[in-house]
């Protein structure tokens, strides 16, 4: 849906409300209604549900006041938000008390319906139920390679049998994957699985899309299940989650895509399973992924619209979720400013508000909403994942270069691997591989997995770091407040821009790169990194394939070069991961390392502060001092020389 060309008719409300009254055709009458009336309905009534309205009340309501709007037209009123016992106070903060929805008679108009409740004096404000679209083409391409279940994994992490067709995660620059793949485009996360963490189960991602197949052989284990037995909830049918329903219009099937089973296997499908793929905080096959719950706002192809959205935010805050992955939004260019956007869309924003203040964690002081930027090709994201207090996600291919759907520019703050059809591979022949790989369901498909591109594949990879992170500083014991850990995640990324230059060549098609330089957020996501910054250990990137020194001034102070230094320790199994021939030393006061593969390690380095040796009961001298730092290897440099 495009909003843009619906926000004229909010323009006339606007100007109706200059006059002192209006009057509305009712059957075969008019009627005449207080012009301020309109305004007090904050959006327009294109692509809205035309039997729901959203009503912000001064006070509940009373039977007089039922009473009135069943004579406007309105056969059920109910709050929109379910209150929390011990929540009423931070309910009634964000003004959630004051939310209803109101149900309109069959057959009723609602934009008269509108009006003429907004004109009851306990009415502060009338909203239609908008519906939002998801940030995917919704078309999956089922995986089926010879032999699934008994496939080798080439990989020594975990032995999911399709993990190697999941450039995403380690990106060798496969020829089977495209021609124009690159070493290294990926979130560098499998040294996070060997070294750091793979997950805790008591850290929950609520996924806001089309339901999750919960019962899929690679979710299943790693799905949230409250006391009743349920995995969350279906908020457009006000039901059980569905995800396999069919729904036709002009002979073409619009119904449901796996669109949210798909979002669910890249945060955390089961991984060492010895079964299909990996998830990114999916744990190691010991009961240890973080936990997906299904909040389905997009049922059989339709959108339960502003109602369900809020609804779906308010009930993952409550029960329980960390982080909420939002796959979805309106079209970049509906908004161009944070009001507006708040305006018209309130109870959407409040629920955010409310979300991002719950504590679900040990960690946080609030909880994380991670957005899709939107797939318009616009330079500048989409609401609400433009917000200026959430995170917006756009999308790279397998070649490391900006996705020829994704938005950019203003609002999209990093970028992660979104997938990209039309690449060829090495035979010259199109291939589906250059898109994201993960769980579908098999009613649909015929096939467990599948796939498919959007920057809401690229959003769920950002929500499986974020889950990651979580895990593994509630393993250290580390606190912080929601922003200082958004600021972190933001900020943990490697650079995209030097790779943004010239044309790119997709297939048969030319992309000019030069209008994304610089418009990417802060470069591209790394799990490792991010790792790095909850152990509070500086992470330096250094080039595959070549020896170079390291800067080691920050470490030891801008005296490095003169100090002694007694040793040198690659730490775990560093050495494997950057493919080290030799052990790395120091010379001139300077980490000498020469990496042959893609990878990350910690190196920790010993040095004496305070003379040539450290001190004896004979001699005086030093006192030994040691600093830890990371090492990231890949095939590009950041503008600013990198490693020199």
């Amino acid at each position: 849906m495009r909003l843009g060309k619906t926000l004229p008719s909010l323009f006339l409300f606007l100007c109706l409300a200059c006059s002192k009254e209006m009057r509305i055709e009712e059957g075969n009458a008019m009627e005449a209604v207080p012009a301020y009336a309109a305004a007090k309905i904050s959006n327009s009534p294109e692509y809205s549900s035309s039997n729901i309205l959203l009503l912000k009340l001064g006070q509940a309501p009373d039977t007089e006041m039922l009473a009135a709007f069943r004579m406007k037209g309105i056969v059920k009123i109910e709050r929109l938000f379910s209150s929390t016992p011990g929540k009423e106070e931070i309910e009634r903060k964000f003004n959630l008390d004051k939310w209803y929805k109101a149900t309109l008679e069959e057959g009723a108009e609602h934009t008269n319906v509108a009006i003429r409740v907004a004109a009851v004096e306990e009415v502060m404000a009338v909203q239609y139920n908008n519906l939002l679209e998801k940030a995917s083409d919704g078309i999956a391409y089922p995986y089926t390679p010879d032999g699934l279940s008994t496939r080798a994994a080439e990989t020594a992490r975990f032995n999911d049998p399709a993990r190697p067709d999941q450039w995403n995660y380690k990106n060798y620059g496969s020829f089977a994957v495209s021609k124009n793949a690159y070493a290294g485009g990926d979130i560098n996360v499998e040294d996070v699985w060997a070294e750091l963490t793979a997950g805790d189960n008591s850290i929950i991602v609520a996924v806001l899309d089309e339901g999750v197949k919960y019962n899929h052989p690679d979710l299943a284990a790693n799905m949230w299940t409250d006391e009743d037995g349920s995995h969350g909830h279906n908020f457009v049918s006000d039901g059980p989650i569905t995800w396999d329903r069919a729904r036709y219009e002009n002979n073409r099937n619009v119904g449901d895509t796996g669109h949210g089973t798909h979002c669910a296997g890249t945060i955390a499908a089961v991984n060492n399973n010895k079964l299909g793929v990996c998830g990114i905080a999916g744990g190691t096959g010991n009961n240890d992924g973080v936990k997906i719950m299904s909040c389905q706002i997009f049922d059989s192809g339709r959108s339960g619209g502003l109602a369900a959205t809020a609804a779906a935010i308010k009930y993952a805050a409550d029960n329980g979720a960390s982080i909420i992955s939002c796959s979805f939004g309106y079209p970049g260019g509906t908004f161009r400013g944070d009001k507006p956007y708040i305006d018209y869309a309130r109870a959407e924003y409040d629920a955010l508000c409310y979300f991002e203040s719950t504590k679900n964690n040990p960690v946080l002081d609030g909880s994380i909403a991670i957005f899709a930027s939107g797939n318009d090709g616009d330079p500048y994201a989409t609401y609400p994942g433009a917000l200026s207090n959430v995170i917006s996600v756009s999308a790279f291919g397998p070649d490391f270069l900006p996705a020829y759907y994704t938005n950019y520019g203003p609002g999209c703050n990093i970028v992660a691997p979104g997938g990209e059809n039309g690449h060829l591979n090495g035979a010259g022949e199109l291939t589906d591989k250059c898109m994201i790989l993960s769980t579908l369901p098999k009613e649909l498909y015929g096939a467990d997995y599948g796939y498919m591109q959007g920057t809401s594949m690229a959003c769920p990879h950002v929500s499986g770091i974020a889950a990651l992170a979580l895990s593994y500083a509630k393993k250290l014991g580390k606190t912080y407040t929601t922003q200082e850990f958004k600021d972190m995640i933001v900020t943990s990324a490697n650079d995209f821009d030097s790779r943004i230059n010239g044309q790119k060549i997709r297939g048969n098609s030319t992309m000019d790169l030069t209008k994304y330089r610089k418009q990417m957020g802060t470069g591209s996501i790394d799990a490792w990194k991010l790792m790095m910054k909850i152990e509070g250990v500086p992470s330096k990137l250094v080039a595959c394939g070549q020896e170079q020194w390291v800067d080691l001034s920050d470490q030891f102070g801008t005296s490095s070069p003169n100090l002694t230094y007694l040793k040198v320790e690659v730490l775990g199994n560093g050495k494997e991961s950057l493919g080290l021939a030799k052990d790395p030393d120091i010379r001139y006061g300077r980490l000498f390392i020469h990496p042959t593969k893609i990878g990350a390690a910690k190196i920790k380095i010993t040095a004496v502060g305070g003379g040539a040796a450290v001190g004896t009961d004979k001699k005086t001298g030093g006192m030994q001092v040691s600093q830890v730092i990371s090492v990231i290897s890949r095939n590009f440099k950041s503008d600013n020389g990198g490693w020199l």
